[in-house]
């Protein structure tokens, strides 16, 4: 659903450099072969698949970092391989090997420098899956815990900082969801259950893009129930928050065609 931002991407490729600079340059020289599941030893194995990876065969470098740590899983390159892994799946587009890989590396080194890594590609790969608002939102919700997790456990790095950008997004998404469930019960003539969606967008989503119209709506929905003096509550808090929007415009017409002279008590 998501385009890959250039600032996720920058932030992608320049931990994964600091990746792979970390694995050492001690070795053979010359071409390594490609032949996968091969036992070969480690730093020809983990050249082979940095090779793959620069190439951009994603899918066979993350099978080729596998390897270096099946077969050498007491290696320190197995370490570096298990996020190796990880970072190729989520170019490839497999998410879910993606998410697999790096919670392996969580699991066994939590504490781990690369571990604000791991958490963020994590995050990505359920960000990169949320669906549209017309679906299931689970992803989304996995999504936006997985950010809010990266930013409680390292607020003060860069992967926090694109987090935090992209929990605004998230937000935004799941009020877009309220606002559509929201409508379609308005439409079915079910207010109550209409203006609950809009309160919710209101309470928990006020600083998305879809609050202005969650207002107008509680709005129609009070006056279609009868109840004029909250449907004036909600347009004077959207008088007072978005005066100049349309949706302010057409709450005050609204109130002035069926319930002028309201007073709030």
């Amino acid at each position: 659903m998501h385009a890959r931002s250039p600032l996720k991407l920058a932030i992608l490729a320049a931990a994964t450099v600091a990746i792979s600079l970390t694995a050492g340059c001690g070795g053979r020289g010359g071409k390594p072969r490609d032949t996968a599941f091969v036992a070969r030893d480690v730093d020809t194995l983990y050249r082979a698949a940095k090779d793959r990876l620069d190439r951009g065969d994603t899918r066979v470098a993350a099978a080729l970092f596998d390897e270096v740590e099946r077969q050498h899983p007491y290696s320190p390159w197995a370490r570096r391989a298990q996020l190796m892994s990880s970072f190729s799946y989520y170019v490839a587009k497999d998410y879910n090997k993606s998410t697999q890989a790096a919670q392996r590396f969580l699991e066994i080194h939590p504490g781990n420098r690369d571990a604000p890594y791991a958490y963020y590609l994590i995050a990505l790969c359920y960000y990169e899956q949320i669906s549209d608002v017309s679906r299931d939102q689970k992803n989304t919700l996995l999504a936006l815990n997985a950010l809010n997790e990266v930013v409680r456990r390292y607020p003060g790095t860069r992967y926090a900082s694109d987090a935090r950008l992209k929990i605004d997004l998230v937000n935004d998404h799941l009020a877009g969801k309220e606002m559509e469930i929201g409508r379609f019960y308005e439409r079915s003539g079910r207010w109550l259950a209409a203006s609950l969606r809009f309160r919710t967008v209101v309470d928990q989503y006020q600083t998305t893009s879809h609050t202005p119209e969650a207002l107008f709506r509680i709005v129609e929905t009070n006056l279609a129930m009868g109840i004029p003096e909250e449907a004036q509550k909600a347009a004077a808090v959207l008088g007072s928050n978005y005066p100049g929007s349309e949706w302010y415009q057409k709450a005050f017409d609204l109130m002035q065609k069926h319930a002028a002279g309201t007073q709030v008590s």
